[in-house]
C-alpha cells in the first residue's frame, strides 16, 4: 500500500498539522490503494499564505521565464508519463491503456496549447488610434485556488495550474480526494522542474474542509472549481463575500442529434461516446434524439455496442470500460436505472446490478433506455455513468426545442451531411459547445458552458484570460521602453 500523507506548500512536503486520514480506494478491487491526509482550515491557510507571499516576485518574474518554468514542468511528464497513466488509472478506474492513450496525454496536450496561445499575448497593448496615450495592461489577478475533480483529474488540474503559473499567479491546489495520487505527482513535476517556492501549493482535502476555507478565505482573489452544480452553487454563495472572482465548469446533459441522413457510423459513434471513461463525463452524449425514420434502427445498433461493450479490471489492458469510481456513486447510477424502468423507458441493453461474472468493484452495466420521454428522471438528470437515454423526434424545430429543455449547456452534438442544417443548429443550440459528424474541438478551443453548467472558458487564450486583469492606463509615455 502506498502511504503518503504530505502536503506541498512553500516548496517544501510538508506534513499536515492535524493528520486525517482518509482512505483511497481502488475502485477496481475496493481494496484501499493509498492513505492520505485531509488538510485542515489551518493547513489551507499555511498554503494560502506561502502564495499570497510568492506572489510579487511571481508577478513581476518576466513571461518568458515563466514559460521556460512551465516547459520544465513538461519534460518531466515526459519523463515520468507511465507513473502517471498508471497513478490515475489506479484511483478512479480508468482502464489502463485508456489512461496511457486519453488521460494522462491531457497534460501535454493542453499544455503545449497553452504555450502556443500565451506566445501571442500582448501584456501591454494600445487601446486604439483615436487615444495614442492610453493602454491596456494584462496583469495576474493574485492568490487563486483550484478545485479539480476525481473524473479527468489530469486534465482538470493541467487546465487550471497552467495556465495560472503562465499568467502569473500563484495557486493553492485541492485535488479530489477521491483521485489525489496524480496530482500529488504532478506536485513533484513542478517542484522537481524548480518552480519557486510557494509558487504551487497542494493540499489535499474534502470539499466541506478545503474546499469550504478556500472559497470564503479573504486571500484568495479566485476560485476555479470543476465538479457538480451543487457544489458549485455553495463555492458561489461562500465566494461573494469577498467579491473574489469564481469560475465554475460543471454538469451537463448532452443531446446527440442524429438526423435521417447521419453518416453510417453516427450511432454507434454516440453510444461509445456515451459510454467513454464509463460515462463519467460532464459532456458525454446521453441524450441520443433521433429522427423518427432510422429511429428503430438507432435503437437496434445501440443496443449492439452496448451489449458488445465488455466490462473489465482497470488494471487489464485492452478495449474496455472500467469501473466507476466508488460505491456511492455505483448505487446513485444503480437508482437512476431503477427510475428509469418504474417512469416507464423501455430498457433495451444492460440493467441493474453487477455485470455477469462480477462480484467485486464498481462496475455498471453499459446501460441503453429507449421511448424515453421529455421530463424524465433519466432524460433531465445527470447521471455520470454508462447509461444512455434514446429519445425519437420528427422535426428539426422539435429537436431543438428537446435539446435546450434542461438546465444544463455543456456540450451538444449533430450528426447530418446537411451542411446548412449543421450550421443552423449550431447557433440554436444552447450551449458552450457543439461538436458535429464526430469532429472534436480544435486546438487551443475553448471548454465550458452556460446555464447550470458553468461560465468558465478553458483552455488557450481563453483559459489564460481567466486568470488576468484588465487595466486600463491613461497618460502613457510611448517614448519610454516599459
Amino acid at each position: 500500500m502506498l502511504i503518503k500523507r504530505d502536503f506541498y506548500i512553500n516548496g517544501r512536503w510538508t506534513a499536515p498539522l492535524a493528520p486525517n486520514d482518509c482512505a483511497v480506494i481502488d475502485p477496481s478491487t475496493e481494496d484501499t490503494c493509498a492513505i492520505i491526509s485531509l488538510g485542515s482550515a489551518a493547513d489551507t491557510d499555511a498554503a494560502v499564505a506561502a502564495a499570497k507571499a510568492a506572489f510579487p516576485a511571481w508577478a513581476a518574474t518576466p513571461p518568458a521565464t515563466r514559460k521556460r518554468y512551465v516547459e520544465a514542468i513538461l519534460a518531466q511528464y515526459e519523463a515520468r508519463a507511465e507513473e502517471m497513466a498508471q497513478a490515475i488509472s489506479l484511483e478512479m478506474g480508468a482502464p489502463i491503456d485508456m489512461s496511457r492513450s486519453d488521460q494522462a496525454p491531457c497534460l501535454p496536450w493542453h499544455l503545449k496549447n497553452f504555450l502556443t496561445a500565451f506566445d501571442h499575448i500582448e501584456w501591454v497593448r494600445p487601446l486604439g488610434p483615436h487615444a495614442p496615450n492610453d493602454r491596456i495592461a494584462l496583469e495576474p489577478i493574485g492568490v487563486v485556488g483550484l478545485i479539480t475533480p476525481w473524473n479527468w483529474p489530469m486534465n482538470q488540474v493541467t487546465l487550471k495550474v497552467i495556465p495560472a503559473l503562465l499568467a502569473g499567479c500563484t495557486c493553492v491546489l485541492k485535488p479530489s480526494e477521491e483521485s489525489p495520487l496524480s496530482s500529488l505527482l504532478f506536485a513533484e513535476f513542478v517542484h522537481d522542474a524548480g518552480v519557486p517556492a510557494g509558487v504551487f501549493n497542494l493540499v489535499n482535502g474534502d470539499g466541506m474542509g478545503v474546499g469550504a476555507r478556500l472559497s470564503e478565505h479573504p486571500d484568495v482573489e479566485m476560485i476555479s472549481f470543476t465538479g457538480s452544480t451543487r457544489a458549485g452553487k455553495a463555492i458561489s454563495k461562500a465566494a461573494a463575500e469577498t467579491l473574489k472572482r469564481v469560475t465554475l465548469e460543471l454538469g451537463g446533459k448532452g443531446a446527440n442529434l442524429i438526423f435521417a441522413d447521419a453518416d453510417d457510423r453516427a450511432v454507434e459513434r454516440g453510444v461509445r461516446h456515451c459510454f467513454n471513461n464509463s460515462g463519467q463525463s460532464c459532456n458525454a452524449p446521453t441524450r441520443m434524439l433521433v429522427e423518427r425514420p432510422v429511429y428503430d434502427r438507432a435503437i437496434e445498433i445501440a443496443k449492439q455496442v452496448a451489449e458488445n461493450t465488455k466490462v473489465a479490471s482497470a488494471h487489464e489492458p485492452g478495449r474496455h470500460i472500467g469501473p466507476v469510481v466508488n460505491k456511492r456513486q455505483w448505487d446513485q447510477i444503480q437508482g437512476y436505472i431503477q427510475k428509469g424502468i418504474e417512469e416507464g423507458a423501455r430498457l433495451v441493453a444492460g440493467g441493474l446490478g453487477l455485470p455477469e461474472g462480477m462480484n467485486k468493484g464498481y462496475f455498471v452495466r453499459p446501460t441503453v433506455f429507449a421511448d424515453v420521454k421529455p421530463g424524465m428522471t433519466i432524460e433531465k438528470e445527470e447521471i455520470f455513468g454508462p447509461v444512455l437515454s434514446i429519445i425519437p423526434f420528427d422535426t428539426e424545430a422539435e429537436a431543438v426545442q428537446i435539446a435546450n429543455d434542461t438546465p444544463y449547456g455543456l456540450t451538444n452534438y449533430v450528426q447530418s451531411q446537411d451542411g446548412a442544417r449543421r450550421n443552423r443548429l449550431a447557433r440554436q443550440l444552447r450551449a458552450g459547445m457543439v461538436e458535429m459528424n464526430g469532429k472534436s474541438r480544435g486546438a487551443g478551443s475553448p471548454f465550458g458552458g452556460v446555464k447550470a453548467s458553468g461560465r468558465a472558458r478553458e483552455g488557450g487564450v481563453w483559459g489564460i484570460e481567466e486568470f488576468l486583469e484588465v487595466k486600463a492606463i491613461s497618460g502613457w509615455d510611448s517614448a519610454v521602453t516599459p
